[in-house]
């Protein structure tokens, strides 16, 4: 009987010793799924504290440039933060879709009147890239930077020769000739040639036109460095494309000097939430995000962007050297 009595009194005691286990348990997994929900937070929109403090806002805008409502969700938190005193948008992109690159700096010039903006080119500010530096007050540049590309593409393909090697011929019925044209099946006419060039040179002057206004050009600046070329940081001062040469600091110190925001005070990421969609592209970036592969996923992005630019159709403001340019 005694000996049950002990094995009794040991089973009660493993069975206190096992709830405190699952109690620990329990409360290690809340205190871990909070952690990564403070961290998640705190790289969407500067911190879940952080964004209480006083504190300059950085905005970065790389990859391809294709309009994104997340990001749009994201200039208007930072618009309606009274803790950011101040936006640095830190830019370093070959530009994208001419929608997406408008709506960004419609978006951009919405948060200038709520914050004070500057753009810092920390690479590449290219056509469309280059849109979205202008949307700021003042540009600071790298001396090494490439800024400019200052025009307008459309690309599609013209199968039509291949289709014609393998025997394979596609026929369409037509409301009227300009329909669904361009096709890629069939030789561009050119009546449809000069319908697509007019769309192209429109929306090239509407380009110029807004470099011209923001940046304070007349005719002949905007006709030099309109012809598709990049500049480099250093030649981009004097053509007016670039205010200053700099780092991010010289870019925050203009805010300072030039705005009153107050000084020192810390430089916090915003970023969009949520704005991955469920594509292959997508996927696959996030899986490079979670190696740690954070160039591999901004090329993903990139191709993505490219890939959804080119199944919506549409024109594109993007700065991509051929192959054949490459020394």
């Amino acid at each position: 009987m005694a000996a049950d009595a002990e094995l009794l009194i040991d089973r009660r005691r493993l069975r206190r010793k096992l709830s405190l286990w699952r109690v620990l348990g329990i409360g290690g997994l809340v205190v871990a799924v909070a952690a990564v929900g403070l961290r998640v937070r705190a790289g969407t929109d500067g911190g879940l504290f952080a964004a209480a403090q006083p504190q300059i806002a950085r905005i970065s805008v790389s990859g391809f440039i294709s309009g994104s409502e997340a990001t749009a969700r994201l200039m208007r938190r930072v618009a309606e933060s009274a803790a950011v005193r101040g936006v640095v948008v830190s830019i370093n992109s070959p530009g994208g879709t001419t929608t997406g690159s408008e709506e960004l700096f419609r978006n951009l010039r919405a948060l200038a009147e709520k914050k004070p903006i500057v753009a810092f080119v920390d690479g590449t500010a290219a056509s469309g890239a280059y849109i979205t530096a202008i949307a700021a007050d003042h540009i600071v540049a790298r001396e090494t930077a490439l800024v400019g590309s200052i025009g307008v593409l459309f690309q599609y393909p013209d199968v039509s020769g291949l289709l014609d090697k393998v025997g394979v011929k596609v026929e369409s019925v037509k409301s009227s000739p300009l329909k669904a044209e361009p096709s890629g099946f069939t030789p561009t006419s050119p009546e449809a040639r000069a319908a697509l060039a007019a769309v192209v040179g429109d929306t090239y002057s509407w380009f110029k036109s807004l470099v011209a206004e923001r940046r304070g050009m007349d005719a002949g600046q905007i006709g030099t460095v309109s012809d598709g070329r990049v500049f480099s940081g250093r030649q981009s001062v004097p053509l007016k494309l670039v205010d200053e040469l700099g780092s991010e600091r010289q870019a925050v110190a203009w805010l300072e000097t030039a705005r009153k925001v107050p000084k020192d005070l810390p430089v916090k990421d915003w970023k969009p939430a949520g704005d991955r969609g469920l594509g292959l592209f997508s996927a696959l970036g996030l899986g490079a995000d979670l190696l740690g592969l954070e160039g591999l996923s901004a090329q993903l992005a990139e191709i993505g962007g490219q890939a959804q630019a080119a199944a919506r159709g549409g024109l594109l403001v993007l700065w991509r050297p051929s192959p054949a340019d490459a020394p």
